[in-house]
């Protein structure tokens, strides 16, 4: 893209983003990365403390939703992409607050749309000199496509039918994406993931809590019959393929982004509990603390993603299969946990 390149990284310092944003500095050295984050429950500013010091990497806390903060960031760093993962996204919350969910998700992505819009177009499928590269890559969830049953995998061509407010507020800025390109010509693509996990995760999610809640001898909460499938991605391998897509994906394209590791909760609380067997025993086992809580409302039964467009087009593939990937994280929350 341009000589000096800044891109902005939205909700760069929650999960998937501070790991994105590590990859990005340590791949591109000579591009500037500005992250706009509001720092709410699921941003963590010390997960990205390895960078504070990088000439290529500034923070500012602010919220996507405001309108003369966000020209404000444009005008200044002349941005040449936006890579906006800033999203409410706890299915618990949003089911007792949803309007976070519809103000962040909804009118957030709008704004930043809207606002790229006005600073890289002249006019609809016009635009401003040294601009017609720019991009606004949109990062979304599988959730959007609703829930599957055991058989069956979600691809692009997917109809939507979220069940959440949060999945309804991500399907939402979805198809504002995609009307900027079908109307204003924009340069944008989205990726729609299957379930993270990984290093820098929030304490609340449920792989973090099942190793948590294990060290500390409590209790290991399991939804209804454990039996929930999750499709499992590890964060690494969704950044790789961010990346990927940002860099030479099809304008006005979805691409999925699945790990190919369906496992159902109680697998994935058994399979912990069996590795902290080993790395740290006690004198009970660890899958002695599995218990059963009531489910929560809407909650979709299988998540899967067939991810072979961004195999076939881009050529990404997982490095990481679950069983590989679940030892890595272990691991690093362990030496987090021992270290507080």
């Amino acid at each position: 893209m341009n000589n000096h390149e800044s891109i902005l990284i939205t909700g760069g310092a929650g999960f998937i983003g501070s790991n994105f944003i590590s990859y990005f500095l340590k791949t591109y050295q000579n591009i500037e990365v500005v992250n706009l984050d509001k720092l709410t429950y699921a941003g963590e500013l010390s997960n990205l403390k390895e960078h504070e010091k990088n000439k290529n990497y500034t923070f500012v806390k602010g919220d996507i939703c405001d309108v003369t903060l966000v020209d404000e960031l444009f005008r200044m760093h002349n941005f040449s992409g936006v890579v906006h993962f800033a999203a409410e996204s706890h299915v618990d919350n949003s089911i007792a607050n949803p309007d976070a969910f519809i103000n962040t998700n909804v009118y957030g992505t709008f704004n930043l749309l809207n606002t790229a819009k006005n600073h890289w177009m002249d006019a609809p499928f016009s635009f401003k000199s040294g601009c017609e590269n720019n991009r606004f890559h949109h990062i979304s969830t599988d959730e959007v496509y609703g829930t599957l049953g055991k058989t069956g995998l979600f691809t692009e061509k997917t109809p939507y039918a979220p069940n959440s407010p949060y999945s309804a507020s991500k399907a939402s800025s979805d198809f504002i994406v995609r009307s900027y390109f079908h109307t204003y010509g924009m340069n944008v693509v989205t990726t729609n993931c299957s379930n993270n996990y990984g290093p820098k995760q929030h304490d609340e999610k449920l792989i973090p809590t099942i190793i948590r809640k294990a060290l500390t001898n409590e209790a290991i909460p399991i939804y209804g019959d454990g039996k929930n499938i999750r499709d499992w991605l590890y964060v690494d391998d969704h950044c790789r393929g961010i990346d990927l897509v940002y860099q030479k994906g099809r304008s006005g394209e979805t691409y999925n982004i699945g790990g190919k590791n369906e496992r159902d909760n109680l697998y994935i609380a058994h399979k912990i509990c069996g590795i902290l067997d080993e790395l740290k025993p006690k004198s009970s086992k660890y899958a002695e603390q599995i218990t059963f809580v009531t489910d929560r409302p809407g909650h979709d039964f299988r998540y899967a993603i067939d991810a072979s467009k961004i195999e076939t087009e881009l050529n990404w593939e997982a490095e990481e299969n679950f069983e590989s990937g679940i030892v890595k994280t272990i691991n690093w929350y362990l030496n987090k946990y021992e270290n507080q």
